[in-house]
């Protein structure tokens, strides 16, 4: 083989790894039973063990048949230790999954002496040497592992598209699932025996590293950049093939820069993962970082210009010629919010036409007056509300009324002067607008 050809096989490997993992990986995610994978892969260690003293062979089909039945009874151990028990269900994974691995070492140290266990190929397997095992199909020699996950696979996506609606709502409601007639215990032990057995078709191949990382970052990713399952799914597996290539190509490029020779493709691939995440957690539309700290960052803005607009409502109630304006010190004041938000909400409302520059200051117009007028109207109706239905002090009163009027719509507004029996005072004896 070529060394591009090499390459190519090693990409492929990794993608369909990714794939297969990331397409169950969605509805692990959902479940909230994202290290299912990683228990797995480490409680396969006694199915490799008695498989070896079994067959006294190492080949790949008693290997695998061995693993796989071990996860699936890791699964299983889970579920009913969970369900049974009513222990938590990543309390459950922790105990039978170490259980089972610590038999397994107990196995290998005891009785299985001559089954070779190289840390590094558990940790990170043995992607590179994939290209090297391969099996003749029309002339071309194909790797071994490019069958298997291959295979595993097309079962993984001919399995979700037809238990596609059973999955869906039993990943996000298993009660309704049941009311609906769906099996959820039946869907959920399928979708552990599809893990465990795609844990154990990439687990020789690109070691438990990358199988955890494939299973649980792309669906998170995905999560934190859409709500719709469908396109979580095929977001996910882009994400998955991305890390595949970019992983090598970081395994073979990176390196090079500092004089260093090649790396953990199977690492690399996981570490681009871990990064694409990070991007989505801090970038994501919705649910990123960023986008969450601007949208804090523009409701402290728009609530502080409602805030400016009630205080000089309530000046203007006191002091009832309107042309003196108040100085923006007075603002400063009487709300502890910071300079840049302070600015910004006074050039909004004087950009609104709602305040305008006076001779000492700054004072409401027409149409801000109009607008604090209401805003008034809320919290004191708010008070009243308050005062009728809850039993708390006179004076406790305007604390949670003043965050209450921010998020108040005509609509509750008449609902508030119902239940308040249409008042024309606060309970501190002011107007109500």
């Amino acid at each position: 083989m070529t060394l591009m050809s090499l390459d190519i096989w090693i990409v492929t490997t990794g993608v369909l790894s990714a794939l297969s993992c990331a397409l169950l990986g969605n509805f692990l995610v959902l479940r909230r039973m994202s290290m299912m994978g990683d228990a797995i892969s480490h409680a396969v260690l006694p199915g490799l063990a008695v498989a070896f003293l079994i067959t006294s062979s190492r080949s790949n089909m008693p290997m695998f048949i061995g693993a796989g039945v071990v996860g699936v009874l890791t699964a299983l151990f889970t579920q009913w230790i969970h369900r049974v028990g009513r222990v938590e269900q990543g309390a459950a994974m922790g105990v039978v999954f170490t259980t089972l691995f610590a038999i397994g070492l107990i196995i290998i140290v005891q009785a299985a002496d001559a089954v070779d266990l190289d840390p590094g190929c558990v940790l990170y397997g043995a992607i590179e040497l994939v290209p090297l095992d391969t099996a003749p199909f029309l002339g071309l020699h194909i790797p071994r592992a490019v069958w298997t996950l291959s295979l595993v696979f097309l079962v993984n996506v001919l399995l979700v598209i037809l238990f596609y609606k059973e999955l869906k709502i039993s990943s996000f409601d298993e009660d309704l699932a049941t009311t609906l007639g769906l099996n959820a215990s039946c869907m959920h032990y399928l979708l552990m025996i599809l893990v465990a057995i795609t844990t154990v078709a990439s687990f020789e191949s690109v070691g438990s590293i990358l199988v955890i990382a494939m299973f649980i970052v792309p669906g998170a990713t995905a999560y934190l950049l859409t709500d719709r399952l469908h396109i979580m799914i095929g977001v996910s597996l882009v994400i998955g093939i991305m890390c595949a290539v970019g992983g090598h190509i970081a395994a073979v490029r990176l390196p090079a820069w500092w004089g260093l020779p090649d790396t953990s493709t199977a690492g690399m691939m996981a570490v681009v993962g871990g990064l694409l995440f990070f991007v989505a957690l801090i970038a994501s539309p919705r649910h990123g970082v960023a986008s969450k700290l601007l949208h804090r960052f523009w409701l402290s803005v728009r609530i502080t210009r409602e805030d400016v607009l009630g205080i000089l409502y309530r000046i203007e109630e006191f002091q009832p010629v309107r042309n003196h304006g108040v100085v923006p010190r007075i603002l400063r004041d009487a709300k502890q919010t910071g300079p840049v938000i302070r600015w910004l909400a006074l050039a909004q409302l004087m950009q609104a036409g709602k305040v305008k520059k006076a001779s000492s200051g700054i004072q409401l117009t027409s149409k801000g007056r109009v607008h604090a007028r209401n805003l008034i109207r809320t919290h004191r109706l708010w008070e009243s509300y308050i005062e009728k239905h809850f039993v708390i002090p006179i004076d406790h009163l305007h604390a949670p009324a003043e965050r209450l009027e921010h998020v108040t719509d005509p609509d509750m507004q008449k609902l508030l002067l119902e239940k308040t029996t249409n008042p024309q005072k606060d309970p501190h004896g002011k107007n109500i607008p």
